[in-house]
């Protein structure tokens, strides 16, 4: 059965190379490819989608660096702002391809961000306390994403992105589920939801923990845990203490190496059911995520190299953002968009409060 028959959306093919422009539902979240056709494109048919992608999110790079704000939140505003450049044809191959493949890319260079020994550091306990906070959170979203009748998916995909690491893990598990279950307007306001609140968490349970008298280790804890965001989680971290900072680092790195097998599980279980295949291939950019942990972990890899690496993978994840809102059906955003959003919330709130409970625990 074709997408096109399951939404009742005429078939990709009849529409003709156009997807932004004609389609209610654009491809940012196809990140495998298999889900539509689509044509070849020349690097000539990509440059301007590509160039409007790249001012956008060096635009959106100047305004995070002037203004101390998230580079994912920035970008996201930056491609809403310019998102009636979906209606132009000519940009879609490029912006496609934004979407798509310098997400893969990011995803696999985070890979560098972490080690295996990182991980064994933080100790059995730690571990599986992350575990079970993403597991509830997941399942606490998945819950209310049902009661509010949205179904099992978009509870995965914002329980997800509250639970592992934000918009990189919104859009690959987006990708994982793909467009027949997960809207590019569901996408994008999850995209919205965890870029907001990561934010407003950052500023705010440093001084929540100070109000509570944590120590370093425990609110390094609570701040990897709990915040959504790679970078805003590590420097909410670094604004309580130094040592906090680096709990919080190994914490929420941890966290990112969780989304590969997140990821297989989604697929196994949501493929199954539509396909009835037991065992689905494991998609490239995960094996090379896991390929660059073990590279970075065996400690041949220069500083300067990955510090490099680091930003380089910023830029990319920040640059499939920016591409992902322009691309993103605005009109569609009013049609239950403040109840999706209570979701995003709902499961914020729950890994605050399931790890200020684990650490009370003595975990």
């Amino acid at each position: 059965m074709s997408l096109s028959s399951v939404q009742g959306l005429p078939s990709p093919r009849a529409t003709g190379d156009s997807m932004a422009g004609s389609s209610p539902y654009p491809m940012a979240c196809d990140l495998y490819g298999d889900i539509i056709d689509r044509p070849d494109h020349t690097w000539r048919s990509l440059l301007p989608g590509l160039v409007v992608v790249c001012m956008a999110t060096l635009a959106a790079g100047f305004i995070a660096d002037r203004y101390a704000m998230p580079l994912t939140l920035t970008a996201l505003l930056t491609g809403l702002a310019l998102n009636f450049l979906s209606a132009d044809e000519r940009l879609d191959a490029g912006l496609a391809f934004a979407s798509q493949y310098l997400l893969r890319a990011g995803i696999v260079l985070v890979g560098l961000k972490i080690t295996f020994g990182q991980i064994a550091d933080l100790g059995p306990s730690v571990l599986i306390a992350t575990m079970i906070v993403m597991a509830l959170v997941m399942l606490v979203a998945v819950g209310i994403s049902r009661l509010l009748g949205f179904g099992n998916s978009f509870g995965v995909l914002a329980g997800g992105a509250v639970g592992i690491c934000g918009a990189s893990a919104a859009m690959a598990i987006a990708s994982t589920l793909g467009e027949r279950r997960i809207s590019q307007a569901q996408l994008t306001l999850v995209l919205v939801g965890v870029s907001g609140m990561s934010a407003i968490a950052m500023i705010a349970y440093p001084i929540l923990l100070h109000k509570l008298s944590f120590s370093d280790i425990d609110a390094g804890f609570v701040l990897g845990a709990a915040i959504h965001d790679v970078s805003q989680a590590i420097g909410a971290g670094y604004s309580f203490s130094d040592a906090a900072g680096q709990t919080a680092a190994i914490v929420k790195l941890t966290r990112v190496t969780l989304l590969a097998p997140v990821l297989a599980i989604i697929a196994l279980c949501f493929r199954t059911e539509e396909t009835g295949r037991r065992h689905p291939g494991v998609p490239l950019f995960v094996v090379g995520f896991f390929v660059m942990a073990g590279i970075n972990s065996l400690g041949i890899v220069p500083g300067f190299v990955g510090a490099q690496a680091d930003r380089l993978a910023a830029a990319l994840l920040a640059a499939a953002v920016t591409a992902t809102a322009v691309r993103s059906p605005l009109r569609q955003l009013t049609g239950g968009g403040g109840r999706q959003l209570v979701i995003v919330g709902a499961a914020t709130l729950t890994a605050l409060a399931a790890t200020l409970v684990a650490v009370r625990l003595g975990v």
